[in-house]
This record gives C-alpha cells, structure tokens and sequence, in this order.
C-alpha cells in the first residue's frame, strides 16, 4: 500500500486533478474547509468530544486506543463511502486538521481498494497558512466606488466580461453589506471561509495586472476583511462612478421590489436610528403603499449621507467618472481607459 503526501503549493496547483475528502468532524467542515471537498468524518462530532476528554483524562495513548476502538465498526462503512467518493480520472486527497491519524487512517482504509490515494501534508492548517499569505501579496487594486444603486456590482462583472480581473467581494460574502444586503442570498459562510474563497481568488490572479474590486467597509454581513488585504484596500486608486438618481431609484426598485413587504418593513425599520424616526416613518407608509420609489428616495437619504462622508476622506485618491447605464459598453470601456 502506498500513500503519498502532498504539499499544499503543489495540491492547489492540480487542484481539479484531485476529489479533496475531508475526514474531520461535521462541525469542523461546516466551519469552513477547502472550497470543493467533500466530507467523510472518521470521527462524529460526539466521537470528537469522547476523545479530546479522554485524552485530557488519561493521556494520547488512550485517546487513540479509544478513537481506534471507534473507528473500527465502521471501516466497512468508511471503505464503501471513500470508493463511492471516487470520480473518473481524479485521485483522492485526504485532509484532516494537521495531517495527523484521520487522515493517515483514512487514506490507509482507501488503500486496502488497490488504490494509491493522496495525502495533504500539514493538513487544513497548512490550506489556511497558505490562504493567509496570501492577504500580504502586494496587488494593482482599482476599487469602483458610487452612490447605493448605481451597480458596482454589475460594472465589476461587465469588466471582467471586457478581460479585466476582478474579486466580487460581496458575492463571496453572499452579502451587499447594507441592512437590506442579505435578500436574495444564502445564508453568509463564517470569517473563516470567505477567507478561503478570496485567498483562492486571490491565487489565480496575474498580480501584475489590475484587479477591479467595490469599495467596501472591512465587515460584509458577518465577514471580515481579512486585516493585509484590507490594508491594502486602504492605500489603492478609487474609480467613482456617478449616476443620476433617477437611474439609481430604478435599479434599486428593481432590485428589491419583488421581496415580501413585510421582510422589507423589518428591513427598514432596521435603519429607525440612523435614518430618523420621520423618515422611517414616511418609509414605512410609501412602502405599504407600493410606492417603491418614493420609499427607495427615502432611504437614499441615509445612505447618500453616509456615502458623501466617506468619500471625503478620500478624494486625495479618487477619479470620478460619469456613467451612463444607457451606454454602458462604452462607459466600461472609459472606466477601463482611466489612468489610475
């Protein structure tokens, strides 16, 4: 039987040679782990708990004595479930937290097949070292800035439509990061794995190229920016894209129109504080009403507010470009043209 141990530089480098099976817990997959892996837990997360108290108890040789004890009745069920895990003309890369037992066991139970399958060596750990440098790797950031509505978001993708590089932060996040920025998504992935997905987009850039992100606040939703890449952000070139209101109310009404009333009054009754009582007051009225737009109008107060603040701290390194969603390829084409 043979095993053979992978370092992580060269596994991501062939990373759609392997089907990457995580052996750790449940609550440890669900966590966060390697962005495509399947989970086949050796230990449950009760097994997990039985273990670490007993090793906490008793010492290492007992904890393995009884996780080997565990493990035992069901080697048939693991071996069944590691052969089904098998996808033509990939290998399978086995990873638990460090490299250690779970996936040495694992990967040795696969091999009884004839198979010669593949370890990570360090483990997840070593994955996640790796993503973390790569948040300090120095990068030509544009950062495209605008007013609520004016579809940043889309502009990123028609740009990278127009061969430019691009992160779509919020789409990582599963989140536009305002009150009403979770609608329409899945629940958000913890901290943890929205560093996984952007150290894995951040891999497969050309670093010597521009890469075109939308001006965020470090906090999407729940996640954070990881603290070098967001330093970063701090110190790059800010595209501003301006568009009239009119437009902006449009796309925002098409944007939001369509979600239940109610989750949309819980949505605004969020911003009360900051928006003021009056206003959310005459939100909540326009919105029971259907008129949308006024009730878009309203809300832009707060958030027209907050984004002329913020922009006034950085007008030293901005460029403002108007932009017409009317004639949206050739405005692409002169934000791309920008000498920033």
């Amino acid at each position: 039987m043979s095993v053979k141990s992978i370092h992580i530089e060269d596994a991501l480098k062939q990373k759609s040679a392997f089907q990457w099976v995580d052996v750790r817990s449940e609550s440890e997959f669900q966590k966060a782990h390697i962005t495509g892996a399947i989970n086949i837990p050796l230990l449950t997360n009760e097994h997990r708990i039985l273990i670490g108290t007993c090793y906490k108890q008793k010492g290492r040789e007992e904890a393995v004595s009884l996780g080997l004890e565990l493990v035992g009745p069901k080697m048939a069920t693991l071996f069944q479930q590691f052969k089904d895990a098998e996808i033509e003309g990939k290998k399978l890369l086995f990873y638990c937290w460090r490299g250690g037992l779970r996936s040495q066991i694992s990967s040795t139970i696969y091999a009884w097949s004839g198979q010669k399958p593949n370890l990570l060596f360090g483990g997840y750990k070593s994955f996640r070292n790796f993503i973390q440098s790569q948040f300090s790797i120095p990068l030509n950031l544009k950062i495209v800035s605008g007013r609520t509505g004016s579809g940043k978001t889309e502009i990123l993708h028609l740009l990278q439509k127009n061969g430019a590089q691009m992160i779509d932060l919020e789409g990582l996040a599963f989140h536009k990061g305002s009150a009403f920025g979770g609608l329409g998504y899945p629940p958000q992935p913890s901290t943890e794995a929205y560093e996984n997905s952007l150290g894995l987009a951040i891999l497969g850039l050309n670093k010597a190229e521009p890469v075109y992100i939308e001006n965020e606040s470090r906090l999407i939703g729940q996640c954070f920016m990881p603290q070098d890449f967001w330093n970063q952000m701090q110190e790059a070139k800010i595209i501003e894209v301006q568009v009239d209101k009119i437009t902006r109310v449009k796309r925002l009404m098409k944007e939001y129109a369509h979600f239940d009333i109610q989750l949309l009054l819980d949505k605004t009754m969020i911003l009360r504080k900051k928006l003021g009582g009056q206003n959310v007051n005459e939100a909540v009225v326009f919105l029971e009403n259907g008129e949308f737009d006024k009730w878009i109008d309203k809300l832009l107060v707060y958030y027209d507010k907050t984004y002329q603040y913020s922009s006034e701290n950085n007008k030293n390194r901005t460029v403002s470009l108007e932009f017409d969603w009317n004639n949206k390829e050739n405005d692409i084409q002169k934000l791309l043209n920008l000498n920033v």
